[in-house]
């Protein structure tokens, strides 16, 4: 090194960080999560949402443990290629995710299904037994609309009723007013007979309102 040139610094540039699979990761710091730790997928990415306060040591651990949690889970496809939660328990995971991504994991369901008897109802919670059921109807519509139906009934294990608390819950899942239109949509169609040539897709709704119901 010739005498007045700046110092080499020999130090190698930190390694990207990425699953088993090669997808890339990201930590994700919260203030206002204090006690919780969640991994989820988004658009391709694994997210680890971990509290603010953590050390660099805390963080290692919990991000080599929730990267662990979702290689057992399976690596999710590219966001073009995303899977349906067609079973009960990847409904239930499915819900941890949006619950980590948009209610700060706050809204821990017991048992989240899809039930075949729930005609009037696109979803129903008890959140004193921390119970979630969505009607079979809703499969066949996009993702981005059973994802609402889903935050809808996670909302209400933290807030029962639909006042401004509960709102103010949705107003971070950018597809709210979105999906709310979409049911009302179908609602108005199905109470008056115009999907009558698309049996496999009608939503019944026999209590007439757009979103039919308060939670159980």
């Amino acid at each position: 090194m010739r005498r007045g040139s700046p110092p080499v610094s020999h130090q190698q540039p930190a390694a990207v960080l990425t699953t088993n699979g090669g997808s890339p990761v990201e930590v994700r710091r919260s203030a206002r999560r204090t006690r919780t730790v969640a991994a989820f997928w988004e658009d391709g990415t694994a997210v680890v949402a971990i509290p603010a306060r953590f050390t660099a040591a805390q963080e290692r651990e919990w991000v080599h443990r929730m990267l662990a949690k979702l290689h057992k889970q399976g690596e999710r496809p590219a966001a073009s290629g995303r899977r349906r939660p067609a079973t009960d328990e990847a409904l239930a995971a499915h819900a941890a995710r949006l619950s980590a991504k948009y209610l700060g994991g706050r809204a821990t369901p017991t048992s989240v299904r899809w039930v075949g008897n729930q005609n009037s109802r696109w979803g129903s919670a008890t959140p004193a037994e921390g119970t979630i059921r969505l009607s079979d109807k809703l499969r066949p519509m996009p993702q981005w609309v059973i994802d609402y139906v889903l935050l809808h009934e996670l909302a209400h294990l933290l807030v029962a009723s639909h006042n401004a608390a509960f709102w103010q819950l949705l107003d971070a899942y950018p597809e709210t007013g979105r999906a709310k239109a979409f049911l009302e949509g179908v609602s108005y169609a199905t109470s008056r007979g115009l999907d009558k040539d698309a049996a496999s897709h009608r939503v019944p709704n026999d209590a007439g309102d757009p979103w039919p119901g308060d939670a159980d």
